[in-house]
């Protein structure tokens, strides 16, 4: 069906938390909704970047509802303590799991846990949250998780007997491999919530190729420089601002025809309308998905069962 970002339906009775919020797809996901209506929460590891964004969303959007509440999703301490703060809240309607690293070391890196960086930002944090706040979930009618996925997906595979990269680590190979477990875990959700008679669903979106050059402009949030202008406008032809990005999570949370196991992005795959869209057949495998699961519990450290 067609989808129009100038005529969202009213969110007032939503609460969207949204974590990464401070900048990027994320901090257009939250402006969009807030301009909904929506009470939005951006989860974020800088708490000056996140005021700024806050600040920026008011700014933007009479009367917003935003507020930020502090996440590093590489630390464990941080994640659980985030947790019991939303468990405090008693409804939330979307958790959004965008915080991500997109430019990825050179060299392996891992955080406090011995975990390879890229991955525990990108889907190992997310795990151990989703897996803490689903009581949360389950407890708000019609709740979603929306996934983060990308592009980068079709270019790479997923190296199940060397998840952490150990053997053999590529900045490419982490980044990639990293947004194929994202999408291979949301389609787990899915799948596992339905198995248990959840009333929480799981959809994966990706944001098609958006860069800062193409962005509008936003004080203390999106500032690119001249040169990056420059350069980002000559790909024009195939690539829109974040601010479109946002368009395919913001569908994600606000349609009431998107359910459980729907795959969202642009519908010129690298720009666009946000509509449905066909995930690589390695995200969607259910057997990748059963396999992924336990390796990111021990990950994790966090036990995930659906029930």
């Amino acid at each position: 069906m067609a989808w129009d970002p100038a005529a969202l339906p009213d969110a007032h009775d939503r609460t969207v938390v949204i974590t990464g919020g401070n900048s990027g797809v994320g901090y257009f996901t939250g402006e969009q909704l807030a301009g909904a209506g929506a009470r939005v929460v951006l989860a974020c590891r800088d708490p000056e970047r996140a005021e700024a964004a806050v600040s920026a969303i008011r700014r933007r959007v009479p009367r917003a509802r935003v507020e930020a509440t502090p996440l590093d999703v590489t630390d464990r301490r941080s994640v659980d303590a985030q947790a019991a703060i939303l468990l405090e809240r008693g409804k939330v309607d979307a958790l959004v799991l965008n915080a991500g690293m997109v430019h990825p070391p050179r060299e392996r890196r891992t955080d406090a846990s011995g975990n390879e960086l890229v991955l525990a930002t990108n889907v190992l944090g997310h795990f151990r949250l989703v897996a803490r706040v689903l009581p949360l979930l389950e407890a708000t009618v019609g709740a979603r998780v929306v996934t983060l996925g990308s592009l980068a997906t079709r270019l790479s595979r997923l190296r199940l007997d060397d998840l952490q990269l150990e053997r053999a680590y590529t900045s490419w190979r982490a980044y990639a491999g990293s947004k194929i477990a994202a999408q291979v875990f949301g389609f787990e959700l899915e799948r596992r919530l339905r198995a248990a008679g959840s009333g929480v669903t799981s959809i994966v979106v990706h944001p098609g190729y958006s860069t800062s050059g193409r962005t509008p402009g936003v004080r203390g949030v999106n500032e690119p420089t001249r040169a990056t202008r420059f350069v980002d406008n000559l790909q024009a032809a195939w690539s829109q601002g974040k601010d479109h990005g946002a368009w395919a999570p913001v569908r994600a949370v606000l349609d009431p025809d998107i359910t459980g196991g729907d795959y969202l992005g642009p519908v010129g795959r690298t720009k666009g309308l946000p509509t449905h869209a066909r995930p690589t057949r390695s995200s969607r495998s259910p057997r990748t998905g059963a396999l992924l699961w336990p390796l990111l519990e021990a990950a994790a450290d966090q036990p995930f069962p659906v029930s």
